[in-house]
């Protein structure tokens, strides 16, 4: 590695830059119209039985007080 493409914090440049434009080419080529790589990060960490009863509870406190 040369020093001239090393960031005073001691990155290098070089391999950002190649790591970004990797990533770029992978969000053209087949994730375009996604959310990205954290729509499927923060569904996987969803507990979406507890979503669902936490509706249902909303729902019914809605119903009541409409009533």
């Amino acid at each position: 590695m040369a020093k001239r493409n090393m960031t005073p914090a001691g990155t290098n440049a070089e391999h950002v830059k190649q790591q970004n434009r990797q990533a770029a080419g992978k969000m053209q080529a087949g994730q375009a119209g996604q959310a990205g790589q954290f729509g499927t990060e923060f569904a996987s960490e969803t507990d979406v039985q507890s979503v669902r009863q936490k509706n249902q509870q909303s729902q019914a406190k809605k119903s009541q007080n409409q009533k």
